[in-house]
């Protein structure tokens, strides 16, 4: 091939992918693909599924409804991004700072835990970070989302406090963060509604998919419902 064949050749082939290159940016711009950032608060009740809590729920049985478990009420707070994919629907992935755990308490004259008293409490106290990517459909402002998150677990710890006839006999925390799995891998899911302001409010649930305990011995596993408020710029 002469050289000037292959600078036509060359020339023709650059003509292409700039012309590739502007048809591109053209459709986009058309679509108008802008992604948006977000951010989001609320609040968090969690507790624990799997064998774990129904252990736990004989022990309830066995104590005649002396003792009490409830979900942990914390919060979450963070931020996303959201980006359109097609007319009504975008992806949006979010990093959120969560506090998860559970909570027993009680009278605790069982077997093996006679040391903690009476009106005693055992609260399991997890950090974590959220990072949720949602498919997120909108319909007028109502929106459906769902997708996988993979969390990582910052800190845990338990905290054990016991007290009788108001006098207060036991405050101890303790380190828990080696016994629990650092990564937790689940499922979240919701409904929202987004004003035309931009200002947000939405409900979802969060289903644990990864072993809690660090030996993966256990069934354990978390879920949660949030409840948050927010703004999309």
């Amino acid at each position: 091939m002469k050289a000037t064949e292959k600078s036509v050749l060359l020339s023709i082939m650059k003509t292409r992918i700039l012309l590739s290159i502007f048809l591109l940016a053209g459709s986009l711009g058309f679509a108008q693909v802008t992604p948006s950032v977000g951010v989001s608060a609320g609040i968090l009740s969690t507790g624990v599924r799997g064998d774990a809590s129904q252990s736990l729920n004989q022990l309830l049985e066995s104590t005649n409804g002396m003792v009490q478990t409830s979900d942990r009420t914390g919060f979450f707070a963070g931020v996303n991004v959201n980006i359109p994919v097609a007319d009504g629907f975008s992806i949006e992935p979010a990093a959120y700072y969560s506090q998860k755990g559970y909570t027993l308490s009680g009278d605790f004259g069982i077997k093996g835990l006679e040391f903690l008293g009476a009106n005693a409490k055992a609260a399991l106290q997890n950090q974590y970070i959220d990072i949720p990517v949602l498919l997120k459909a909108d319909i007028g402002g109502l929106q459906v989302f769902a997708g996988p998150q993979v969390s990582y677990l910052v800190k845990s710890d338990l905290k054990t406090t016991a007290g009788v006839l108001g006098v207060n006999i036991l405050n101890k925390t303790l380190d828990a963060t080696d016994q629990f799995n650092r990564w937790d891998a689940g499922i979240t899911g919701g409904i929202g509604y987004q004003f035309t302001n931009g200002v947000n409010i939405k409900a979802s649930y969060d289903y644990g998919l990864t072993r809690m305990d660090a030996n993966k011995s256990v069934n354990a596993f978390n879920r949660g419902i949030r409840l948050g408020i927010g703004i999309q710029f």
